[in-house]
């Protein structure tokens, strides 16, 4: 798991910037040696930035990034001259990144559009200079403000994949292989259990030039919301998907009871899980005489609309992709 390239949780020191202290100078010249005030103001310190980046995709870029610092304000100084302002420091991540305060667990923003910008952390403001502290009774103010202090915090990024449609089922059930059929991604496929662990997205072609996101997430085990296997570390990507897909292979011993595994595993993570639009897709019906498959689909009785397929002989692929689509264009209307 180590030498993952997927990594969708980070934590980085963050600073935004002080700002600039404002000037106290008073004007001195030949021909008015008691001109005045003319002391700037000080410049603003600068922000910490999150933007959206559709190339980017995981935040490996930022695995080994600890401190991230904004500029501070300049001071201001005689002749009403300003302090620069602070350069704000900004952190590229892929859609769906949230930012969080590591201790409190508060959510600063999050991330859902390309170029899409956030300030997570604001400089501090620039001290005024002692131009604006003249008056009628006060004609020689020999005092400025001096600038914010910006803020410092362990911040959390956490990446919840974007996608239109989430495969869910148990490790094994095919998902790595109809995701590689249906699309344009290339996991890692074997008939061995964990073969996927990272998810995977990819972009399925539609009719009409139309296409829509699918995400390959790693399997889900009985006990996966309470910290076992590695689903627990994968739920939160399926948070987003505007479609839930089960899948469950059709040499299972009782699919009814794999499906309300993996529906109250999904429930007891986040109850609005359950809530999102589901298709069943049986799946491995290559491993399965003709015959044998109409008797389980006379028999078999499940909550949401279900089609059996076969990756691998590419049966009722094209059916399943017009499902998918029909599906999310009602989510759209809804």
């Amino acid at each position: 798991m180590a030498s993952e390239n997927f990594i969708d949780l980070v934590n980085i020191f963050c600073r935004s910037g002080n700002g600039g202290a404002g000037s106290a100078h008073l004007a001195r010249t030949a021909q008015d040696p008691k001109a005045g005030p003319d002391g700037g103001d000080g410049g603003k310190g600068g922000d910490i930035i999150l933007r959206g980046n559709r190339n980017l995709w995981t935040l490996l870029h930022l695995r080994y990034t600890k401190h991230i610092f904004a500029e501070d304000g300049g001071n201001g100084s005689a002749n009403l001259c300003f302090g620069k302002n602070g350069k704000s420091a900004v952190i590229e991540v892929p859609l769906g990144t949230i930012a969080r305060v590591q201790e409190t667990g508060e959510q600063l923003g999050e991330v859902l559009e390309d170029g899409q910008e956030i300030i997570i952390m604001k400089g501090g403001r620039g001290g005024q200079g002692n131009v604006h502290f003249k008056s009628a009774t006060r004609q020689t103010p020999r005092f400025a403000q001096p600038g914010e202090e910006g803020y410092e915090q362990w911040v959390t990024l956490e990446l919840k994949v974007l996608a239109d449609v989430g495969l869910v089922g148990f490790p094994n059930a095919g998902k790595s292989t109809l995701i590689s059929m249906l699309s344009n991604a290339k996991p890692k496929i074997a008939d061995y259990p964990f073969t996927t662990l990272k998810p995977n997205l990819g972009m399925v072609a539609y009719r009409d030039y139309q296409s829509f996101v699918i995400a390959d997430i790693p399997g889900i085990i009985e006990g996966a919301s309470e910290g076992k296997g590695i689903g627990l570390r994968f739920l939160r990507h399926i948070e987003r998907n505007s479609i839930l897909l089960f899948l469950i292979p059709i040499i299972t011993e009782d699919i009814v009871k794999e499906y309300h595994i993996i529906y109250n595993e999904l429930k007891a993570y986040n109850p609005e899980l359950v809530d999102k639009k589901q298709l069943i897709a049986i799946t491995k019906c290559d491993l399965m005489p003709e015959d044998e498959i109409k008797k389980i689909q006379k028999k078999l009785k499940l909550p949401s609309p279900t089609i059996f397929i076969s990756s691998v002989t590419r049966k009722n692929l094209t059916e399943l992709k017009d499902m998918l689509w029909d599906a999310l264009k009602q989510d759209e209307n809804n």
